[in-house]
């Protein structure tokens, strides 16, 4: 038997869409009342910024809390071009972990998160420049987007859009929020949205100043700026926005922002930049009332009502006004917005007031496109109104499961469905990493196949149109998204829904429930991820980059993965010309779902010159080729998140010689230095901090710390003088980049030096040679500045800005039209060794396989051997 839902609440369905992997929510009286509140506020602010943790957590916890505004974050980038501290992630895999950090935090101070296609290729010290790599007008469309998607009232920059020394980006995110304010409201930019959504004109357009932004010397002056106390306290939620703000703001663990509470009076600046001005309040003349949309009055009355009679200790009391409430809002009128956001509120209130726990959970975590998965759907009514399980669906067969249960009180009801994932859909690689972008821009695909597991295929043109295979129904259909409706949002869609119909008290509700994974970890307790859809087998290339520095073949390990069972096949690697592997293939057996098998290459340069390019492993199943590996990200903060990259790797032939062999790496916030070292002939120890002992010490012919060690190695504040003894015995200690605050010691050096926040963002920058007669520069390896070609993202950061005579500078650069940069290496002599402090980026340059990165690191492992 097949049922058929409302056209209205089948329009809800795309807000599900884009939920996290996360326990389900679950709702405290406190929660309801202020949700009651919300439901009663139809009014709306969109907060913009350029990165992750750029948002001012505190005033957004006051916006959807206090003023119960829908609020929301608009981040221009991911964060990609950051650094992290939870792990070794960099570039897209931390773009991933920081989206997620950005979704905790709004899920704990209640706004939404929204994205563009910008790319965070790394620091860039004015918006011109940002701007000759973001391409400014699809950034700009992305931006007027989500506006009129979202119809906020006012938006709110963090940043001038002046430039003030700050990051480019930041400067960028302003500039273009003033030009979205203006395009938003005309219907001949961006027409192409129009067909999804309507021009919106925001009332008002604010940059959240503050004394923060005043140069040193400067006064700040409040004339003109609308004051709002974001620190006042919600009695409901029992915490100052301060308070939730520093509970969301602590989410950005990769960033180390974990942030102490604060109470008390906490002011705000908004200065006004565009539209009507304000005179007290920033939402002046917004009709905040159920009176802004035509046949709104009497939904409000019905809220009102039930506001005032809610009671705190039987919320299921209240089901019978929201009921009304929902009945009300379904004859209104469509407005192309505020009808359909209260809708989704009102039935959340409706699922919380009866507290109604629905979940629909995979037996196993990842499937592959044609396999099965079976699904096990929870219902439990906690409440003494009737509510009825009518039925249950996933459209794979085209078929429903009829249910009518009542669900008596507190009585936990189970079914059990299957459905086959189409053959069609793609693994869950995040749909902005699935195609080649540019350095400054994501691509999003043209569409995005997910699979169909609602209870009904009429999904209308909010999400886009169903799929159905050649086959027929022989095969499931899938779900297409389109890219317009993809951009903007933080994830991916869920892999798959059930969709669930209701009859509460004789009102029938449809709920759509994301298929996730759980497990209960013995220390963690429950934990949830996403539903995975992997390819039938994965590659993975066992390293990050191959660097040969002579003609000697090196084992390259290709492990292959199983996405289901029964699979077996064939591995060859791709070489460029001027290289050969033996074998030239390996067969494989996989018999059982994620079985693993490692096979192994011997892969060697056949020319003398240096040469360089990518190495590819391809698996061949059933005639069908498989290039991606499989990356799962997993740290107890986030869901678990999977990428599915390239298997490739840099191929490097160089011209390299070396000196010493034994390395002690004492790792800080996490790169992959220790691996490429390896590559090269090292014998490469990790250390512990209870290894840096001075007899342990003696025996390494350098000890490299990883990058940040002096900001989170909080033992090194007592250890120094240990390092600086194997030092003066004759060893070479090299220090890479550390920020300039919040070191665990005031001095990191032998002698006195001071770490700034001078950088050098311009990758191929001219290098000019301070001492070029020094032997970090000449041996055993000959450094020119063609050894500076080719670097990523940047060429250092932090670099000091004054230093002790006894060190001594051996590189000079800066970036165009700024001074000269000379601390990017210091060398000094102290005893019978050396200390090395070095800004430059050789976490990003030898997992990239840079040339000139690995011989001036040769130099300076080999320095005075």
């Amino acid at each position: 038997m097949t049922f058929v839902f409302s056209r209205a609440a089948l329009l809800l369905l795309f807000l599900p869409l884009l939920a996290s992997a996360q326990t389900p929510k679950s709702y405290s009286a406190a929660d309801i009342a202020l949700g009651l509140r919300k439901l009663n506020v139809l009014g709306s602010a969109l907060y913009i910024a350029a990165h992750p943790d750029d948002e001012n957590t505190r005033l957004i916890a006051y916006l959807a809390n206090g003023r119960l505004l829908e609020t929301g974050y608009l981040s221009c980038t991911r964060g990609d071009g950051g650094q992290n501290l939870v792990g070794p992630e960099i570039r897209e895999g931390l773009g991933v972990i920081r989206t997620q950090e950005l979704l905790a935090a709004r899920r704990t101070d209640g706004g939404r998160q929204f994205f563009t296609r910008a790319n965070d290729f790394g620091f860039s010290k004015t918006p011109e420049e940002t701007f000759t790599i973001w391409d400014r007008e699809q950034v700009l469309a992305d931006m007027v987007w989500v506006i009129r998607q979202r119809r906020p009232d006012v938006l709110i920059t963090r940043f001038s859009p002046q430039p003030s020394g700050t990051h480019g980006h930041h400067t960028a995110s302003a500039q273009l929020a003033l030009d979205a304010f203006d395009a938003a409201g005309d219907p001949k930019r961006f027409p192409e949205q129009l067909q999804y959504v309507q021009a919106w004109q925001p009332k008002r357009l604010f940059w959240n100043t503050s004394s923060f932004f005043i140069q040193p010397g400067q006064k700040f002056d409040a004339t003109g700026k609308i004051v709002v106390d974001a620190g006042s306290y919600n009695a409901l939620l029992g915490k100052s926005y301060g308070e939730i703000a520093a509970t969301s703001r602590s989410q950005h663990k990769s960033q180390g922002f974990g942030s102490a509470a604060t109470r008390g009076e906490a002011i705000e600046y908004l200065e006004p930049l565009k539209g009507e001005k304000a005179q007290k309040d920033l939402l002046e003349g917004v009709d905040l009332s159920w009176n802004r949309i035509k046949g709104g009055a009497p939904v409000g009355k019905l809220v009102s009502q039930a506001i005032k009679e809610f009671d705190p200790a039987n919320p299921a009391a209240s089901v019978a006004g929201l009921l009304k409430v929902r009945e009300a809002l379904l004859k209104a009128p469509d407005d192309g917005f505020w009808k359909k956001e209260k809708q989704e509120q009102v039935e959340q209130l409706i699922k919380a007031c009866l507290g109604l726990y629905l979940e629909a959970t995979a037996a196993e975590a990842t499937t592959s496109p044609g396999q099965p998965v079976t699904v096990t759907v929870e219902a439990i009514n906690r409440s003494a109104v009737p509510v009825t399980w009518v039925g249950t669906g996933l459209i794979a067969y085209q078929r429903d499961t009829t249910l009518n249960k009542p669900l008596v009180v507190n009585e936990l009801n189970r079914v059990r469905l299957r459905f086959q994932v189409s053959s069609q859909v793609e693994a869950s690689q995040p749909y902005w990493l699935r195609l080649p972008g540019t350095v400054g821009m994501y691509t999003v695909p043209e569409k995005l196949l997910v699979a169909e597991s609602s209870s009904t295929a009429l999904l209308g043109p909010v999400t886009g149109q169903r799929i159905v295979p050649a086959g027929g129904q022989k095969e499931p259909a899938a779900l297409l998204i389109n890219r317009q409706n993809l951009i903007g949002t933080p994830e991916n869609p869920a892999t798959a829904y059930v969709g669930c119909l209701l009859n509460v008290a004789g009102t029938p509700i449809f709920y759509s429930v994301p298929v996730q994974y759980k497990r209960t970890d013995p220390v963690e307790g429950e934990l949830y991820r996403p539903l995975t859809v992997v390819p039938p087998v994965a590659v993975n290339i066992g390293g990050k980059a191959y660097v040969f520095a002579d003609n000697q073949p090196k084992l390259v390990p290709v492990t292959v993965k199983a996405g289901r069972a029964g699979v077996r096949g064939t591995v060859a690697l791709n070489l460029p010309p001027g290289w050969v592997a033996e074998p030239a293939s390996l067969p494989f057996v996989l018999q059982n779902k994620e079985q693993e098998q490692t096979l192994e290459f011997r892969v060697r340069p056949t020319g003398t010159t240096e040469s360089a390019g990518q190495l590819r492993a391809v698996a061949t199943v059933d005639g069908q080729t498989y290039a991606r590996g499989y990356q799962p990200i997993v740290y107890t903060h986030i869901p678990t998140q999977t990428l599915f990259p390239e298997a490739a790797a840099p191929l490097i032939k160089l011209d390299l010689k070396r000196k010493g062999n034994e390395i002690g790496y004492l790792m800080g916030a996490g790169d992959e230095v220790p691996d490429a070292l390896r590559q090269i002939g090292y014998q490469v120890t990790t250390l512990k901090e209870t290894d840096l002992t001075p007899a342990n010490l003696r025996r390494f012919d350098a000890v490299l710390l990883g990058v940040r060690a002096y900001n989170t190695v909080n033992r090194l504040r007592f250890l120094q003088s240990v390092l600086l003894e194997y030092v003066q015995g004759g060893g070479n200690l090299i220090v890479q980049y550390t920020v300039n605050r919040g070191t665990v010691l005031p001095e990191i050096g032998p002698y006195p030096f001071k770490l700034s926040n001078d950088r050098v963002t311009v990758e191929n920058a001219e290098v000019r040679f301070l001492k070029p007669q020094h032997p970090l520069l000449n041996t055993p390896n000959k450094i020119t500045s063609r050894d500076f070609q080719g670097w990523v993202q940047e060429q250092g950061l932090y670099y000091p800005s004054q230093w002790d005579a006894k060190y001594q500078p051996i590189i000079s650069s800066n970036d165009p039209g700024e001074s000269p940069k000379d601390g990017a290496i210091l060398v000094a002599d102290y005893g019978k060794g050396h200390y090395i402090y070095t800004g430059l980026s050789f976490f990003r340059e030898l997992p990239a396989g840079v040339p000139g990165a690995y011989r001036l690191l040769t130099n300076m492992i080999s320095l005075g051997k």
